[in-house]
């Protein structure tokens, strides 16, 4: 694995491949499995069904969705897909072709293994419902002959039916169904949805004029719908009527509501006689549908064991012959002819992967490789580990990089968790989320292939390394403010030695003494005339700022100040970031005309701004006669222009000559920003020296031989350069011609764009004092509102309330402070990154390497 290039992206060249047809397969798998190579298509224009591979894609296809019915039944059956962590390669076409069959086969027999067993599951389902049906009938007659023929008076029966008997002749003659039938009654039984019983009685009564008797129970027993294998609930039912035309019309409802009918006999006996003759079907029926069972389920295991193998062959199968159908085929030679662009570090591994495919295939006819002039622009590679790979996607997410500019991304490493640290700092927080970054980095590989955790999740685990530097430097910031989860302790002895508590009374200052001074309901105002030692605390806040009322005065100017001095040195590092572009693109009219410029603008007012600051603070203390305001300094330096300074609003001597020069020079820069390049570009037109497009060089240095002659670099010759060393361009590509309106118009955008931006911008960083207040406060209310709470309590209640307030208070903690204030300062980073710091060298405006690589298509199938 080469070193990531994070600085800038690798050295890209487009090469022609050709390949023998018999070997094309398995040099394309090579490549695939190393990722090196970004195939171009070279058959635009042509139909997708009109290609040379397009019967092997449909294959491919074919057998995808086999694995997909088999996968969908082995789901059903819940049984795990066993991932053995393994990568085969892809097939050879004739093991294609075995494999094809196989599961061919293999679909066939499960198909027939569902057909029967869904037959058989029907079949288990009609015997248990024919079964419920004679039981239900049977008590259901039990019930109306005890109501029939029991006298109630004497409690003897006056006439009992034989079990031989006519039961329904009964029925008639002593009118229990209905007075307005007499004679022989007929009757059908069978089971119904039981949700469906209500409307299908209704109907029944309105359809046949009441002329019938409806009866239904509820089947106790849990059915089984083979169709969807869900638990349904259903009910016997028994309608009797008289005539045909009655049953007809029962029968037909019956259908409509998918009434399912079964025979059941008129006499006791032969109801007895059919229930055993159920019952023992049911035994063999319910064996059989063991036996099927466990067939099946074996069946499904063993596909399962070799699911996650024929996934990977399939998928690899399929992106080889995806990728052969981008190529040219060369009929005279038999060969198949491919272009793609690689970096040109890799050259080696690729001649390596080309030489493995063709002695794979058994071809004797080597491969060749040869370097491509061309002035189309590359892709942009950055390689990347585990470690940068977050990093370069937060860049990316603003836009690719152009081929070999400066990539922020080496510089974000440092600036991005520094930048949110400033806002988010505290040393309890910056602990906790080290220890989930951690802990995700220890875990990393059971969680890479886990999906339980959604997008959301996977989104966090892949800039597990971005949020662990964003916990240690929001560590160190923590210890800088002193603030560990709203409070500070003390690493070092103050300056401080007593405190002018009320005009009346002193207070010595003594660190034992804090808690009894923080109890306290004095307010106590902190002046630095009250420090005898002019010795500052050795490292970070003093602790001793937390006892007082003025803590957001003091800390307020002291972090807008800090929030200012990084943006604009952030800012200013960008513009130099610039110049290392113009230097490797070789343009010296960006450099003269647009760097130096902008570096005299934001230095003259921006960095000045910084170098008083820093003045300020060095040269002036509480004992100063006068205490002059900065930003009032600043104003005055533009709207009173050369007027006098005031004594009391003087920095240094000499301030009075030194900033109208600034504005001036300044106030220059900008129209040699406008009119500097646009000028210089239209002179050398009308001259006819234009300016040299930039081509791609081909290097003297960097031909590659192939191992015994089976794959060649063909050599760069030296008649296809120019004289400055570039690639002479294709005849084909025309010159624009030079238009100046443009090009002024252009400029015109970005000095307007710069210059205000660099005021705009200096604002922004302002949020950076503005979050960290907010993090402090929203950290210190919760102590106080919510912990605290429980501290004030004594004895067991006092115990149990303790407990109670830190799990409500951790919980806030953890939801408001590390989630929400987290998400939201790296949002606020992640504008500074995209807008004030690319915004003053990066396009971004790049096209992303995509090498054709098995790793990432599989990922990528996976997260579909």
């Amino acid at each position: 694995m080469k070193e990531s290039t994070l600085f800038r992206s690798e050295e890209m060249k487009l090469c022609q491949l050709y390949l023998q047809t018999e070997s094309a397969y398995g040099c394309v798998s090579e490549l695939g499995e190393i990722g090196l190579v970004e195939f171009r298509d070279l058959n635009p224009n042509v139909n997708a069904f009109q290609r040379k591979f397009v019967a092997e894609v449909r294959r491919c296809d074919e057998m995808e969705r086999k694995l997909r019915f088999m996968l969908k039944e082995i789901d059903k059956a819940e049984i795990l897909v066993q991932d053995n962590g393994e990568n085969p390669e892809a097939p050879h076409p004739n093991e294609m072709m075995e494999l094809e069959d196989k599961l061919e086969q293999l679909e066939k027999e499960m198909k027939e293994s569902n057909i029967n067993y869904e037959q058989l599951q029907k079949t288990f389902m009609e015997l248990n419902e024919l079964k419920c049906i004679l039981r239900k009938t049977q008590s259901f007659f039990e019930e109306a002959e005890h109501q029939l023929f029991h006298d109630p008076v004497t409690g003897s029966d006056s006439k009992r039916a034989d079990d031989d008997d006519d039961e329904l002749s009964l029925l008639a003659e002593t009118g229990y169904a209905t007075p307005a039938l007499g004679g022989r009654l007929g009757f059908v039984a069978g089971v119904i949805q039981r949700e469906k019983v209500p409307g299908f009685e209704r109907l029944l009564w309105r359809a046949c004029r009441g002329n019938v008797f409806f009866k239904h129970t509820p089947i106790d027993e849990q059915l089984y719908d083979p169709s969807t294998g869900d638990v349904t609930y259903k009910s016997v039912f028994i309608i009797f009527f008289q005539g045909d035309q009655l049953k007809s019309r029962v029968k037909k409802i019956c259908e409509g509501f998918k009434a399912t009918l079964y025979p059941c006999p008129e006499t006791s006996a032969e109801r007895r006689e059919m229930v055993i003759g159920v019952a023992t079907r049911i035994e063999d029926v319910q064996a059989v549908l063991n036996q099927t069972q466990d067939h099946r389920h074996r069946l499904l295991q063993t596909i399962a064991k070799n699911m996650n193998d024929w996934l990977i062959k399939v998928k690899k199968i399929k992106a080889i012959y995806h990728t052969m159908n981008m190529f040219n085929i060369d009929v005279t030679s038999k060969a198949l002819i491919a272009e793609c662009w690689a970096p040109v570090a890799d050259l080696d591994h690729i001649h390596h992967a080309l030489d493995e495919g063709t002695r794979k295939s058994g071809s004797a006819v080597p491969s060749i490789i040869h370097q491509m002039k061309t002035r189309e622009t590359p892709p942009t590679f950055n390689r990347t580990n585990k470690f940068t790979n977050g990093f370069q996607a937060i860049i990316d997410a603003y836009g690719v990089a152009d081929y070999q500019e400066v990539n922020p991304s080496l510089y974000a490493i440092i600036t991005f968790p520094f930048l949110f640290s400033v806002m988010f700092g505290d040393f309890g927080h910056g602990i906790i989320m080290s220890v989930f970054a951690y802990w995700m980095i220890k875990m990393e590989r059971k969680l890479n292939n886990w999906k339980g955790g959604g997008e959301m999740f996977d989104m966090i685990f892949s800039g597990r390394y971005v949020i662990l530097l964003m916990g240690l430097f929001s560590i160190y910031s923590g210890l800088i403010y002193n603030d560990i989860f709203s409070k500070s302790l003390r690493f070092f002895d103050s300056p401080w030695t007593h405190l002018n508590v009320t005009k009346e009374t002193d207070y010595k200052y003594n660190i034992h003494k804090m808690e009894k001074l923080a109890n306290s309901t004095d307010l106590f105002m902190f002046n630095p005339l009250d420090v005898e030692s002019k010795t500052p605390y050795l490292f970070g806040l003093d602790p001793i700022w937390q006892l007082a009322t003025n803590k957001l005065t003091f800390t307020n100017s002291l972090k807008m100040k800090l929030s200012v001095i990084f943006g604009v040195t952030h800012m200013t590092f960008g513009v130099i970031l610039g110049l290392l572009n113009h230097w490797h693109f070789k343009d010296p009219l960006k450099i003269w005309f647009e760097f130096v410029p902008q570096l005299l603008f934001i230095s003259c007012i921006f960095g000045y701004l910084v170098i008083v600051i820093f003045y300020k603070w060095v040269a002036f203390d509480i004992h100063s006669q006068y205490q002059p305001s900065i930003l009032l300094g600043l104003i005055g330096m533009f709207l009173h222009f050369g007027a006098e300074i005031k004594e009391e609003d003087l920095l240094y001597s000499g301030q009075q000559g030194l900033q109208p020069f600034l504005v001036v020079v300044a106030v220059l820069s900008v129209p040699v920003m406008l009119l500097g390049r646009p000028l210089i570009l239209r002179y050398r037109n009308k001259n006819g020296h234009l300016e040299s497009p930039r081509y791609q060089k081909l290097d003297q240095d960097d031909d590659v031989h192939g191992n015994g002659g089976h794959v060649e670099i063909m050599h760069n010759d030296t008649s296809i350069l120019g004289d400055d060393g570039f690639a002479e361009a294709d005849d084909d590509v025309k010159e624009e011609p030079f238009d100046f309106g443009e090009i002024f118009i252009t400029q015109a955008i970005h000095t307007i764009e710069y210059c205000l931006g660099c005021i705009s911008n200096t604002a922004s960083y302002l949020r950076l004092w503005a979050l960290s207040l907010a993090h402090a406060q929203l950290s210190e209310v919760l102590w106080s509102m919510v912990f605290k709470m429980g501290l004030g309590m004594n004895g067991g209640i006092g115990s149990i309330a303790i407990f109670l307030f830190f799990g409500a208070w951790a919980a806030l903690t953890i939801g408001i402070l590390l989630i929400m204030e987290g998400l939201s300062a790296f949002l606020h980073t992640l504008r500074l990154h995209w807008v004030e710091f690319n915004g003053k060298f990066y396009h971004g405006t790049g096209i992303k390497f995509a090498p054709f690589c098995f790793k990432t298509i599989l990922k990528d199938a996976e997260d579909v």
